[in-house]
């Protein structure tokens, strides 16, 4: 199945007609964005590649307009509006090459799991660890009390009264992560860095 990143996300060399440059995967991811004037609305993604995407949105700006979009699983990305669609518009994503090459690895990850029919977020197995309260760090250094509901090598489901926004880096005890998505009782993140795994059992501590 990993070979669906050399057959969906590779660099194509024949010109088409919309000049893309990576095949679009139809993936369906909700979020927010912002335009120029800063107001945060809800969209959900049409189709999307390690380069550009589509939104349905409520808003449609205009081309060449800066965009920022928050989306499940892939957190913060910026672009420029290239074309208009009947219920949103069409972005070229800003992407450095580290970031671009970490995006078509998260896409083949959602596809395949998807195609395996795998549940949400599960790549490495989940605990309930014995410690449960931990302090949530904002980014912007405000801290909250929280609970951790399960915790895997790479991410964690946070109990908390507040709600980070979608790819936003934060802390819980001193193990930084960014949110993927927000549940009923607050976030999952998913850590900067997986957990080392000789010591990872239920005694595991953030």
């Amino acid at each position: 199945m990993i070979a669906a990143r050399q057959s969906a996300l590779t660099t194509v060399s024949a010109p088409q007609e919309d000049r893309r440059r990576h095949t679009r995967l139809k993936l369906s991811l909700f979020g927010r964005y912002m335009l120029t004037d800063r107001l945060e609305l809800p969209c959900q993604t049409i189709d999307i590649s390690a380069g550009g995407l589509a939104l349905a949105a409520p808003v449609i700006g205009h081309i060449g307009q800066r965009v920022v979009v928050y989306l499940e699983h892939l957190g913060r990305l910026e672009g420029d509006i290239v074309r208009p669609l009947m219920d949103g518009f069409a972005i070229q994503l800003r992407l450095s090459p580290l970031k671009r090459d970490k995006i078509a690895d998260t896409l083949t990850w959602l596809i395949n799991r998807a195609e395996l029919g795998l549940p949400e977020d599960r790549r490495h197995k989940r605990i309930q660890p014995i410690a449960k309260r931990v302090q949530v760090q904002l980014a912007d250094n405000s801290i909250h009390p929280g609970m951790l509901v399960d915790v895997s090598l790479s991410g964690a489901h946070i109990k908390c009264g507040i709600q980070p926004d979608f790819g936003e880096t934060v802390t819980i005890g001193s193990t930084q992560g960014r949110v993927v998505r927000r549940t009923d009782d607050g976030f999952a993140i998913e850590f900067l860095r997986l957990l080392p795994l000789e010591t990872f059992d239920n005694r595991v501590k953030l």
